[in-house]
């Protein structure tokens, strides 16, 4: 079964942004700068925090706005061919456009500017995991 990275419960983030250390050490840096994730406040701390990732829609219109197909639906793995929502970026495709950055209607596809290619959530759970107060985690679809 496919999974997508889902918010638990916000009211338990606390905003330490280890979720986003977690992402960007993913792909081997340190910083915010390469998360496809971002944790941002409410308007001050007594309101709280807003997480901004990948909510994997059915029929992602970041995907349906790609000129060369290199964003495109996720397929649940295995039979059926039933989508798990979200998207699969293949970078080599990637012209750098930025017409997925401006079609994400959640804003949570990000940009490189070191690449010029955006940063797409890839699914694999890793900011859930440093979520020591479960406000996130993969669920399944």
């Amino acid at each position: 079964m496919a999974k997508k990275l889902a918010t638990l419960d916000v009211n338990k983030c606390i905003g330490c942004m280890e979720c986003m250390f977690a992402c960007s050490r993913r792909v081997g840096r340190g910083g915010f700068d390469n998360s496809a994730i971002r944790v941002r406040s409410a308007g001050g701390i007594e309101r709280g925090f807003v997480v901004v990732v990948c909510r994997s829609c059915e029929n992602p219109p970041c995907a349906k706005v790609c000129p060369t197909g290199a964003l495109r639906e996720r397929k649940e793995k295995g039979g059926g061919g039933g989508g798990g929502g979200g998207v699969v970026l293949n970078e080599d495709k990637c012209i750098g456009c930025g017409f997925c950055v401006q079609a994400c209607i959640m804003g949570a596809i990000f940009w490189s500017s070191e690449k010029n290619k955006p940063i797409v959530c890839r699914y694999c759970g890793e900011c859930a995991d440093y979520c020591v107060h479960n406000a996130i985690g993969l669920v399944e679809v």
